[in-house]
């Protein structure tokens, strides 16, 4: 791959982002962090992303909030969005599908699941 896929992270859980960062690995991806959805906002408005990954449950912005938020922002909009949940409710699912979002992953998740959700979202970045 010629150029990193540029990731940003946002969960509220120091831990969780260190994980996704290194199933991620620092030769295939830049990884950009935020702590929650006003943060990453902040850095998508300096920083453009290939991707976001973003935990549900943050406090002061929760994901659900910030995918729509991405998705209201003209430069933003198409930016695919993955939506990770340790609790995989219908309700929360479909109200994440009707805010455009592009791709769930459960908790716990591996390596191979990450990677398989971004090959599938993400065909011109990233090889089969």
């Amino acid at each position: 791959m010629d150029k990193r896929l540029r990731v940003l992270v946002v969960d509220d859980s120091k831990v969780m982002r260190g994980i996704i960062r290194k199933m991620l690995g620092h030769d295939r991806a830049e990884v950009l962090e935020a702590c929650d959805g006003k943060q990453a906002l902040e850095l998508l408005a300096a920083e453009p992303v290939d991707c976001i990954i973003s935990d549900w449950n943050m406090p002061r912005m929760k994901g659900i909030d910030l995918l729509r938020r991405v998705r209201g922002d003209g430069a933003l909009a198409d930016t695919p969005f993955v939506m990770v949940t340790a609790e995989a409710m219908a309700a929360n699912m479909a109200e994440a599908d009707a805010a455009k979002v592009s791709s769930y992953l459960t908790k716990p998740f591996t390596t191979d699941d990450l990677w398989n959700t971004l090959r599938r979202i993400l065909p011109d970045h990233l090889p089969c």
